[in-house]
């Protein structure tokens, strides 16, 4: 971060303000600290509303005596997320700032059910900051898998990827300064080329800042897919920073969450036939599971 970025985090950190509304002390200690990510990224917690007791609170008030064989809140929690149940989680909210590059934004912002505001490079000028992955992250297309990595790349094909990356990078951005009229290499005339035309030559990989507000039942959705070990590399750095803070904000949704979503696994009709033929003693294999071939590999996956 920026000396002023940190100096306004300080200052905002130092202030504290007597309230009446519900407060989680282990969100209180997120509150506008950056956690970094990746090489020049990080989350920090902008705002929240809410607590465990509000999500049990919106339960009990929709469902009213239906609850009352629930004996606790930890216990109500986890009926809903075990029977799914969505609205309570939405009574908490979570805004974040995050610096992320910008193909993990492209995929974040697939997820559509949260408020954002980007950083604009129409009236703003962008850091000279790039996403370059560290070696052991660098990896060959999966020969199975046409949205995952295979193989870990090494020795001079690491090294060349990595010249190409920081080389292409600072090149497009040397281009993009002259262009706006920003910097001018080897006393190229400065041209002032309008911002929303000279941004479109940056790559993918330069870092954005967006503000993202979303409800604790879509961000669950979120943590679900992108915490996931099948997600990419840099997007789930970013959800597994989230789950350590959401984990602090309401803990008991987070255990929940972590049992029944993360840690759980969904069958279909076919798997649930299959698993209850094995333990009856049959030998099923996937010609006689009604399956196809991913189905029956991921089934397997599931169940040992």
């Amino acid at each position: 971060m920026t000396p002023d970025q940190q100096a306004e985090i300080e200052a905002a950190r130092a202030q504290t303000h007597q309230t009446l509304r519900a407060t989680a002390p282990g969100m209180e200690r997120h509150l506008y600290t950056a956690h970094p990510v990746l090489d020049h990224g990080f989350v920090r917690v902008i705002d929240y509303m809410g607590d465990d007791a509000a999500i049990t609170q919106a339960a009990r008030v929709s469902y009213g005596r239906g609850t009352k064989a629930v004996s606790n809140d930890e216990g109500l929690i986890r009926y809903l997320m075990r029977h799914w149940h969505s609205t309570p989680f939405e009574m908490c909210e979570i805004k974040l700032h995050v610096k992320l590059p910008v193909f993990v934004a492209r995929q974040w912002v697939r997820h559509r059910t949260a408020n954002v505001n980007e950083y604009s490079a129409r009236y703003s000028i962008l850091d000279r900051e790039f996403y370059i992955p560290a070696e052991s992250d660098l990896a060959a297309q999966s020969s199975t898998n046409n949205q995952g990595r295979g193989a870990a790349l090494s020795g001079e094909e690491a090294a060349r990827v990595l010249d190409w990356l920081r080389e292409d990078s600072t090149r497009a951005y040397d281009h993009y300064a002259a262009m706006i009229g920003e910097e001018a290499p080897d006393g190229a005339p400065q041209q002032g080329l309008a911002r929303e035309l000279a941004r479109m030559n940056l790559p993918a990989n330069i870092y954005t800042q967006w503000y993202w507000k979303v409800d604790l039942h879509n961000l669950f959705h979120f943590l679900r897919l992108r915490a996931d070990a099948h997600a990419q590399m840099e997007i789930r750095v970013y959800a597994e920073t989230l789950c350590q803070i959401v984990k602090d904000w309401v803990p008991y949704a987070y255990s929940a969450f972590e049992d029944y979503r993360l840690g759980g696994a969904t069958l279909s009709a076919r798997g649930v036939e299959c698993l209850r033929r094995m333990l009856a003693g049959e030998e099923v294999t996937q010609e006689t599971s009604g399956m196809s071939k991913g189905e029956w590999r991921e089934f397997i996956g599931v169940v040992g």
